[in-house]
């Protein structure tokens, strides 16, 4: 939970550093299990809005925390772009973003601690 709150307190809009893969998929599970209680909401009636709300308020988070897993393995931000091809770039991107992290400093920061 930590690491879901360190991306949204604290590093809501960075997109530089690097985020080792441990603090990524922490991040993607609390994502994903806020996204399914904020869906569920959203089918009572008159709330409907809760779902749209959630994805849109935490875009930005989780694009940051995408290039940051990115950084942190030695690709530049531009490389989340791959997820815009159909399929083939979805499966490329996760791929990309399971690879350990680049050992040692980068040209994007020291090594996370947490890896």
């Amino acid at each position: 939970m930590n690491y879901f709150l360190d991306a949204v307190k604290n590093n809501y809009v960075n997109f530089s550093g690097r985020l080792g893969i441990k603090g990524y998929w922490m991040f993607v599970l609390f994502y994903v299990i806020f996204a399914i209680v904020a869906q569920i909401v959203s089918l009572i009636p008159h709330l409907g809005f809760i779902y749209p709300l959630y994805g849109l308020a935490l875009l930005l988070p989780s694009l940051a925390a995408g290039v940051r897993r990115l950084q942190d393995t030695g690709k530049p931000w531009p490389w989340i772009l791959i997820g815009l091809i159909p399929l083939i770039g979805w499966i490329w991107l996760i791929i990309l973003l399971c690879k350990p992290s680049q050992e040692g400093d980068n040209q994007y920061g020291p090594m996370p601690a947490e890896r």
